[in-house]
């Protein structure tokens, strides 16, 4: 069963609830899940589907959340990478630095920002670029542009991977996400795949 350990609001968040679900810490809003450890499962089934180059070392993560994306790297994969994590609201990274980031091993970067901001000025390149930026249910519109893309494939490495989750849990939401993947996601990243994980459509580049 579910159990409720904290709540809390934002400038950004009207409502973050902290629970303890399956044995998981989940961060979730009124509409939308943004963190669930290992059972966060939209990125734990991708990164099952995909290969892991062993010469990954320096990871971003826009949208950190609790940090779901280092933690099941960390303890489901055995990986241990160099994180950068970019979180734009305040009292998510409080939350993640309370309750999960003490329990990880591998090197966390957080920075407190929006992240259209910080890849504009971001001079470093990345092995994996992990996109899960979400207002709620919603991707803001400035990440959904070719020119963020253009940003982000600036900050990815030779042999580099992006993946960039969008909600595909109803009809609606899944035509979006395809017409976005092939309209704007293709154009910047002509390899890329699409999968479907759950409610969710994971876009990634090959």
């Amino acid at each position: 069963m579910e159990i409720h350990l904290e709540s809390s609001s934002s400038e950004h968040n009207e409502e973050l609830h902290i629970s303890l679900n399956k044995g998981r810490l989940q961060l979730s809003t009124a509409n939308a899940i943004y963190s669930y450890a290992d059972k966060y499962e939209n990125f734990f089934k991708t990164f099952q589907q995909i290969s892991l180059d062993p010469q990954i070392e320096d990871v971003l993560i826009l949208g950190f959340g609790l940090g779901s994306i280092p933690f099941m790297l960390e303890t489901k994969f055995d990986k241990k990478y160099n994180y950068t994590g970019v979180e734009l609201d305040e009292e998510v990274i409080y939350l993640a630095s309370k309750y999960v980031l003490s329990s990880l091993k591998s090197d966390i970067l957080l920075v407190e920002a929006d992240a259209i901001n910080y890849m504009h000025q971001c001079t470093q390149t990345f092995d994996l670029i992990c996109i899960d930026i979400f207002v709620d249910d919603q991707i803001p519109e400035v990440f959904l542009t070719t020119d963020f893309l253009a940003l982000v494939k600036e900050s990815l490495s030779e042999r580099g991977i992006v993946i960039f989750n969008h909600l595909a849990d109803r009809p609606s939401y899944e035509k979006k996400a395809k017409s976005y993947y092939n309209d704007i996601f293709l154009e910047v990243f002509p390899q890329g795949r699409y999968l479907q994980v759950l409610g969710n459509g994971m876009m990634i580049t090959d």
